[in-house]
């Protein structure tokens, strides 16, 4: 995969932009905690197809990247 704005590629850096840019997710640090924290917003906006394909989305995410982010910013 390609780099997109200097994150892993583009899923990364959207994730990380929608969700986390403004500091909503600052108390996200682990992985599996900014993972759980995004597809919990997607799963009550979304559902049918919107959500298979927004959670297929996610799944490109490199959440070990977002989570090293969130802990940098700190």
């Amino acid at each position: 995969m390609e780099k997109h704005n200097g994150w892993t590629n583009y899923a990364t850096w959207r994730v990380n932009l929608e969700f986390f840019d403004d500091g909503a997710g600052e108390y996200y640090k682990t992985p599996e905690e900014c993972r759980d924290y995004v597809e919990s917003v997607i799963e009550e906006q979304a559902d049918g197809l919107a959500l298979d394909y927004a959670l297929a989305f996610l799944s490109n995410v490199n959440w070990h990247e977002i989570a090293e982010h969130m802990v940098l910013e700190d």
